[in-house]
């Protein structure tokens, strides 16, 4: 009998634990969710999960997803029914599941069809028809994205983060026209260093304050100060450039580095596959904190495994207590949700979903 008992005791930890981890991986419906809703547009894929789960950010299990299909979400667009199966736990978009206590057979839908001349006849009074309808297909940039574009796309079209080899070899202005000391839009530049095989869009901008890894002192890079746009004229050893938009004045020893484009903001929000730890080493503005839709900077990257579309979960860092003589750690505050937009090698940008309190400087962003 004690060897049950002691054999109890060693196992019932173990299966409390796995029996937690199952409940928190499980998707929690929420009370007030919709049996179905109409996509229209403005609506993101994070509004969506959110208005039916309680974890907006688990799309894979949601939608029941494979990794291919998380890369590649142009596949919602406005006027889309998306209905809640709630025997799964999932979505499903254009048609209702039926409901396990539906007779098989009771109804059939015949798919549209394209206009005929000839007759149908419906024999059968469990067959509904449905008429055929004209059909309109949408392209890629109809379908709605993963998190608001009006918030994030400065950010996809312009430079942020620039590392210490990179500014080393960086074509540089050298000169203008009548040796003007600051340039601006529709001025003619000097560069040396450009690369003849890049293309003849550049945009300008000079190095700012270092970032810094609070864990290991590493320089993971310099945030970019960007100053506009430049178009090749004429490639040769020294390179003439137009100035074809500036938001700042341009001068000499400024950089210049290939043009940001084609990056894409849809993708499907999910939790990485590994451990991630990181901290808030920066938020945008020069701010010491930030609400909700601020964009802060992380302190770890690609190298790390994060990826766009990785939902990370804020943490207040855990404080000393003192009672009776006693000092307790408490156990750290997890308070809001971010949703990374932008990776780099050593560090990422994210914005910042729901919060409950606001954002600082150092706080820790973890896997979910």
């Amino acid at each position: 009998m004690r060897k049950i008992i002691s054999l109890i005791c060693i196992l019932l930890p173990i299966l409390t634990y796995a029996g937690g981890t199952a409940h928190a991986d499980e998707l929690v419906v929420r009370e007030n969710a919709p049996d179905q809703y109409v996509v229209v547009k403005g609506d993101t894929l994070w509004d969506i999960s959110h208005k039916f789960f309680k974890d907006p950010w688990k799309w894979p299990q949601i939608w029941g997803l494979n990794k291919d299909t998380i890369k590649d979400p142009h596949w919602i667009y406005p006027g889309n029914v998306v209905y809640l199966d709630p025997n799964t736990k999932t979505l499903h978009i254009g048609e209702k599941p039926k409901s396990p206590d539906t007779p098989a057979g009771e109804v059939a839908l015949v798919p549209d069809l394209p206009q005929s001349t000839e007759q149908t006849t419906v024999t059968d009074s469990k067959i509904q028809k449905l008429s055929p309808k004209m059909r309109v297909v949408s392209g890629d940039n109809d379908a709605i994205t993963s998190i608001p574009s009006s918030v994030i796309s400065a950010f996809l079209a312009k430079p942020l983060v620039i590392e210490s080899d990179e500014i080393e070899g960086a074509p540089t202005l050298i000169g203008s026209i009548e040796n003007r000391t600051l340039l601006s839009f529709g001025d003619t530049a000097f560069a040396t260093g450009m690369p003849d095989d890049k293309g003849p869009l550049w945009q300008l901008y000079r190095p700012g304050r270092a970032l810094i890894d609070p864990d290991t002192d590493e320089t993971l890079g310099y945030e970019v100060i960007y100053l506009g746009d430049a178009s090749v004229q004429k490639h040769d050893e020294i390179t003439t450039l137009k100035i074809t938009k500036s938001v700042l004045d341009i001068q000499k020893g400024d950089n210049f580095i290939q043009s940001a484009v084609g990056l894409s903001n849809n993708y499907i929000p999910r939790s990485p596959e590994g451990k991630i730890q990181a901290k808030v080493i920066s938020i945008y503005g020069g701010f010491d904190q930030g609400g909700q839709n601020a964009v802060i900077t992380l302190n770890k990257g690609q190298r790390d495994g994060l990826e766009n579309g990785h939902v990370l979960a804020l943490y207040k860092e855990s404080e000393l207590s003192k009672h009776k003589g006693e000092k307790y750690k408490l156990p750290a505050l997890r308070y809001g949700l971010v949703f990374v937009f932008r990776t780099f090698d050593k560090v990422s940008y994210a914005l910042v979903m729901q919060v409950q309190r606001t954002v600082q400087l150092l706080d820790s962003v973890e896997t979910p």
